[in-house]
């Protein structure tokens, strides 16, 4: 139009109605149109490769990276799609050899093959918690202990005995007026709610009373502030993790040949209260040991390490859920 439906008298194009509208109307073919249009298209983009580009943040994030590892992994454990699962694997692979150092240093940024920033406290809770969820999706014990080395570096770097919580940056940082520690959910996750279910989680995977402790005495130092706010939104992931302490979880052990297939049948369930382990063979999990059946794939339902009788099917393995 003459007066421009946009700011300052001009016009920004764009189709209102159909090829074959403006057929009729100009007595073409609807070729034609296609033909005018993408000549249009085409003047367009010309034009608007002269303007100034937006800045275009392309920096690659540890913690956010880690939050995609999970939301993969969980993806893969939902759905069963190959392409979830190797994406997961593919972004943990890069994150270890980008991100991670020789003695378990993270680092929080990597760009044109550079990393400078060191690692906060997000870093180590998101990237142990993806490796916690690969280890559930695949049965890989690589991931699981990859988890724990961080959660063990975390432990000498960031944490504070008086509190059971994390500070946000570590002992190795230069020092601030103060150290915050982060503890409300928000849109993602607190570092220190995510540390704690990774010590309940991890506990409950190596038999290790000592990160057991750990977790509880986390939420104990949050409890108050937590039961009694008024905006409980603000604490989801705690709540979460006071429900495992309130409820523990099953630890649901696969053992044998077709253990993913049947992992992957025990996955068309919601089971929010349950830890998923197993492999082909017995592994290096306390959990696991002496469960293998030559020739056989068995599952174990076990909570606080005692196991019912095992079962082959995984009806029955819900049945001894409920």
């Amino acid at each position: 139009t003459k007066e421009g439906n946009w700011e300052h008298g001009k016009n920004i194009l764009h189709i209102n109605t159909t090829a074959l509208a403006l057929s009729k109307k100009y007595n073409t073919s609807i070729e034609t149109i296609y033909k005018v249009l993408k000549t249009s298209k085409a003047k367009l983009l010309a034009a608007r490769e002269l303007r100034v580009k937006p800045g275009l943040d392309d920096k690659i994030l540890t913690s956010w990276n880690a939050l995609m590892l999970k939301g993969y992994a969980d993806a893969y454990r939902v759905f069963g799609e190959k392409r979830f699962k190797d994406a997961a694997v593919s972004n943990a692979k890069f994150l270890l050899r980008k991100a991670k150092n020789k003695d378990h240093r993270l680092t929080r940024n990597y760009k044109d093959g550079t990393s400078v920033i060191n690692g906060f406290l997000d870093d180590y809770a998101y990237l142990a918690n993806g490796f916690i969820a690969l280890y559930q999706a695949t049965f890989d014990e690589k991931w699981l202990f990859e988890a724990k080395e961080l959660q063990e570096y975390a432990i000498t770097h960031f944490y504070d005995d008086k509190t059971g919580l994390f500070y946000y940056t570590s002992d190795l940082d230069p020092p601030l007026i103060a150290r915050k520690k982060d503890i409300s959910d928000n849109v993602m996750p607190s570092s220190n709610s995510v540390m704690a279910k990774n010590l309940e989680i991890l506990g409950s995977f190596f038999f290790d009373e000592f990160y057991l402790e750990k977790a509880k005495k986390a939420m104990m130092t949050v409890s108050d502030e937590v039961l009694n706010s008024e905006q409980p939104y603000y604490f989801t992931n705690w709540l979460s993790h006071y429900m495992m302490l309130a409820k523990p979880p099953f630890e649901v052990a696969i053992v044998g040949t077709n253990y993913d297939r049947m992992r992957l049948q025990l996955e068309n369930y919601f089971l929010p209260d349950a830890l998923l382990l197993g492999g082909s063979k017995e592994g290096s999990l306390l959990l696991l040991e002496d469960k293998l059946i030559d020739g056989e794939t068995i599952i174990y339902v076990c909570k606080d390490k005692m196991c019912k009788e095992p079962v082959s099917t995984v009806k029955e393995a819900l049945q001894l859920m409920k």
